[in-house]
């Protein structure tokens, strides 16, 4: 019977990781992620059901055995449970930190997985328990930076610490010397597996994990977020190894490897060294953020804006967190409709990074209904801005911050950004003159082109509305 159950789980194990890719290709385009998402869906619950199967099948007549089915089975009510009460509650703008909090559980689940490979006498031997002690030390090793990096991030995302680098004295050289002892308690270890150079281990991954986060600046937090999704892949395919689990291994190499490509893309985007944003800012000495004001601002009511907007004949909206903040995203979709019906050319810019999440604003206007064809990419935008009548900037800051481009001393120097400032109008939607994410003054405020209209976001896309109606 067990042998039996273990054939059938294999078989599901392939079925479920092929169903994984099949994900991972629908989600790679805005038509076919609904797709995309049900066979990860469907992967999962088949994953789920071949693991209980055969430990049941395993657990059949045994006490202890039957315990741990219990555990099991309880284990996954009730994560199962707390994951649906916290999908229906949360809201668009705190995706972030939930996804950063939910890597920091695989790191530890790794972590867990490795301690018990270590105190549980597998009895090999020669060079085969060699390997076993190695793959519990890498295992610990990643699943604790994954642990408290995403604990970091989480903290972070949701303002509840600076979003600002933690700039330590020497902390290129920590981190290095981080990884360097790592690789000598390894081969100690290896050697000899004492329990003790695990402890060693343990704590100077938590400490790593920690440092290595703290050390980034909130401009590429939407990086980090990815590189820990990527860092917790490769920790289930450690623990996948360690339990002999191929749906592990599989999942976590799929997970690990297309997190790494997507920070790769965006580190790309942002004119940043990928080495450097996964290493914790690795020969980046960055900068103080400058608060000086560069000038007076002008501001902007919503009924000049709706006069601006009915007499333009191209207009381009670029989102950022702030719409989703003020969940501006059914007003600005309608907005786009009735400026459509006009006759005016309507088109979004999207930065790689806005929001905080890779993704995040391509969502937010798929929820709205925002047809995929005039939602462009930073790269399919920017040639076009110059020729624009007008650009909203509807809670962006960073992602159109003229100093990116003209400032080699801003802490976001050479990231590339949305030029909205060549373009003949540009109305900032904020709720005050505040820096953004990274801390960084906007020069862009103070453009003889730019306004500024203060509010909520969806109030004042509302007010816009009205106001068009009556033109």
């Amino acid at each position: 019977m067990t042998a039996v159950a273990g054939a059938a789980a294999g078989a599901a194990y392939i079925v479920a990781a092929l169903l994984f890719i099949l994900s991972l290709a629908g989600l790679s385009k805005h038509e076919t992620s609904r797709r995309g998402v049900t066979y990860g869906i469907v992967g999962m619950a088949i994953a789920l059901i071949a693991t209980v199967w055969v430990t049941a099948a395993g657990a059949w007549g045994d006490g202890p055995a039957m315990f741990g089915l219990v555990l099991l089975v309880a284990a996954v009510l009730v994560g199962g449970a707390i994951g649906l009460w916290r999908a229906r509650i949360v809201e668009m703008t705190g995706m972030p930190e939930l996804i950063a909090l939910l890597h920091s559980f695989v790191g530890l689940a790794a972590v867990l997985v490795g301690w018990n490979g270590a105190l549980y006498d597998t009895g090999l031997e020669g060079a085969l328990a060699d390997i076993h002690h190695a793959e519990v030390f890498i295992g610990v090793f990643i699943g604790g930076v994954t642990f408290t990096g995403s604990i970091v991030a989480f903290l972070k995302l949701s303002a509840r610490i600076s979003s600002r680098p933690l700039m330590l004295p020497g902390k290129n050289a920590l981190n290095v010397g981080a990884l360097v002892a790592f690789l000598a308690l390894t081969v100690w270890y290896v050697i000899t597996p004492e329990l003790w150079l695990l402890v060693a281990v343990t704590a100077l991954a938590l400490a790593l994990g920690w440092h290595l986060v703290a050390s980034i600046g909130g401009g590429d937090m939407p990086v980090v977020v990815s590189m820990l999704n990527s860092y917790s892949g490769w920790a289930a395919a450690a623990a996948g190894f360690l339990l002999n689990n191929d749906l592990l291994i599989v999942t976590g190499a799929l997970v690990g490897s297309s997190g790494a490509y997507l920070s790769y893309i965006m580190c790309k985007a942002m004119n940043r060294s990928f080495l450097s944003v996964i290493a914790g800012g690795f020969g980046i000495e960055a900068p103080r953020a400058s608060d000086e004001e560069h000038g007076e601002h002008r501001e902007i009511d919503a009924e000049a804006a709706a006069d601006l907007l009915a007499g333009a004949s191209r207009v381009v909206i670029t989102p950022g967190y702030g719409m989703a903040v003020a969940q501006a995203q059914h007003g600005v979709a309608d907005l786009v409709q009735k400026l459509r019906e006009r006759g005016v050319d309507v088109r979004f810019g999207i930065h790689p990074v806005a929001g905080r999440l890779p993704g995040h604003m391509n969502v937010l206007l798929a929820e709205a209904k925002v047809p995929y064809d005039i939602v462009l990419e930073m790269d399919e935008i920017n040639d076009d801005l110059s020729s624009v009548d007008v650009v909203l900037v509807i809670g962006a800051n960073d992602t159109v911050n003229p100093a990116a481009a003209e400032d080699p001393t801003s802490p976001i120097a050479g990231m590339p950004v949305l030029r909205v400032w060549e373009a003949g109008n540009v109305i900032v939607f904020k709720r005050s003159m505040a820096s953004g994410y990274a801390g960084v003054q906007n020069p862009l405020f103070y453009r003889e082109n730019a306004q500024m209209l203060f509010g909520d976001a969806k109030e004042k896309v509302d007010e816009i509305l009205f106001q068009l109606s009556r033109v």
